[in-house]
């Protein structure tokens, strides 16, 4: 009977390790898959800070768009240090919102879409989008098994006595807003 005891025991002690560790693993992908987002989102706040810079260069008069853009950039980097990443969503809806409005001014300078330095920056911004896009796909899918995994029987039991939080959405408002603006690159146009 002792011999029956202790092996229902062991067996539960390994059963409960592998939940828990299970668990810990999905926390750790979850939160090192936000820091690969955090990445992305400094890597495109720079970048547009420095296309604000290159078309004050050539739209010096567009003052209004350009200061409503970097103050939706600081809103953005504010939230990103200190917010949860529903808010930084959002807050990252409206920049990319503003962002919108930044190459609709571009438009109006046909001399600007044909600088060097313009159209690195805007490759650069399309590469850093494509990398936040997969990013953040990769990030939403481990919270899914992370939630999924504490919501589910019998993680949940492990979940509760270990006090694993579920995580939020990285989320987008639609996929218009994710899209990085395009338009023809050719001088003259």
């Amino acid at each position: 009977m002792n011999t029956f005891l202790l092996v229902i025991a062991a067996i539960l002690i390994v059963g409960v390790a592998l939940l828990f560790n299970r668990l810990v693993s999905l926390r750790n992908r979850a939160a090192s898959a936000w820091s690969d987002i955090d990445v992305q989102l400094k890597r495109r706040h720079d970048l547009v800070g420095s296309l604000v810079e290159v078309v004050k260069g050539y739209a010096g008069h567009e003052r209004e768009t350009l200061n409503e853009i970097t103050e939706m950039r600081a809103r953005a980097q504010g939230v990103l240090k200190e917010g949860s990443p529903g808010e930084a969503g959002k807050a990252e809806n409206s920049f990319a919102h503003r962002i919108g409005k930044l190459f609709a001014v571009v438009e109006q300078y046909p001399q600007l879409k044909a600088s060097e330095n313009f159209l690195s920056l805007h490759h650069s911004l399309v590469d850093i989008e494509d990398h936040l896009q997969n990013a953040r796909r990769y990030y939403n899918a481990v919270v899914r098994d992370l939630n999924t995994r504490i919501q589910s029987f019998p993680d949940m039991l492990i979940a509760g006595l270990f006090r694993f939080q579920e995580r939020e959405f990285f989320e987008l408002d639609s996929e218009a807003e994710a899209a990085v603006p395009r338009f023809d690159l050719e001088p003259g146009s």
